[in-house]
């Protein structure tokens, strides 16, 4: 039995590091692309360490560009999209889930709706009415249609009921009024939940590519994706070697994110998987 258990063991170990190997490809591929000529990252068989490692990507992609620019924008429409995601969620999810109301039920259900919706569907509606606003071409545009988020709606609705209800009427024999409930109750023991929702929409605002490249039309209020994407592909043949450099530029935030806040994704999400 024990030879068994080392055997299954050894083969799960192996197995996923196989997979590892398999899913982190292609980040290694773009991060030693980003340091090596084009003739280089598109050598048959490659190579898997640079032999003359070179910055002329990272030079190329900052001399004459607006990638600082670019940068900027990408970190402050994710940043004010998901603090803006965190308050319609957690308002939206407390009154689904510690709240009875009539067409509570239905509500949640077009919730759920919108979220097995593609973004192709909502592109054309969002559009027309940000051109009804006046919001083409500005940060707003960029950053209202990533407030509404459904699935942060759904974590915290699903999160409220691990709560224990109990806790909410005693605080109104207290005589606490809805907005004591909400902000030194609800909001102190969803915490997880709602870093979750901060980790997720910051992520989601961050590589929504095509609703970036659809509502913006200046260089200037271009994000770091968009602006890239259009910076390689502006030379005479698609600049490989830049874009990899761009990827690995904009992929790095989100690296940092995940390190440091990797337990807000589990705990945020396995305990709303508790009770619902």
């Amino acid at each position: 039995m024990a030879m068994r258990w080392t055997l299954g063991r050894s083969i799960t170990i192996g197995l996923l590091l196989v997979l590892s190997g398999i899913y982190l490809m292609p980040l290694y591929w773009m991060l030693t692309g980003s340091f090596q000529p084009v003739t280089n990252t598109l050598k048959v068989p490659p190579d898997f360490f640079p032999p003359s490692p070179t910055l002329t990507n990272y030079q190329h992609l900052l001399d004459g560009t607006l990638t600082p620019r670019w940068f900027f924008n990408s970190c402050f429409v994710a940043a004010v999209s998901s603090l803006g995601a965190v308050i319609t969620s957690a308002t939206a999810g407390y009154a689904l889930g510690a709240r009875k109301f009539p067409g509570s039920r239905t509500l949640f259900y077009i919730i759920i709706i919108s979220m097995a919706l593609p973004s192709a569907v909502t592109l054309v509606p969002l559009f027309l009415i940000m051109r009804d606003l006046g919001w083409i071409n500005s940060y707003a545009g960029l950053i209202a249609p990533d407030i509404a988020y459904p699935f942060g709606v759904f974590l915290m609705r699903q999160f409220m009921h691990t709560v224990p209800h109990e806790l909410f009427d005693a605080a109104k024999v207290d005589g606490a009024s809805e907005l004591q409930v909400f902000t030194r109750i609800v909001l102190p023991l969803t915490r997880p939940a709602l870093g979750a929702i901060a980790i997720f929409a910051f992520i989601s605002s961050w590589t929504n590519y095509i609703w970036q490249v659809v509502i913006t039309n200046s260089e200037e209020l271009q994000t770091l994706p968009v602006g890239i994407a259009k910076l390689a592909s502006g030379y005479q043949s698609f600049d490989l070697g830049l874009a990899m450099a761009g990827a690995t530029v904009a992929f790095l935030p989100m690296l940092l994110i995940f390190i440091f806040f990797q337990g807000y994704f589990t705990k945020g999400v396995t305990s709303g998987a508790l009770k619902g």
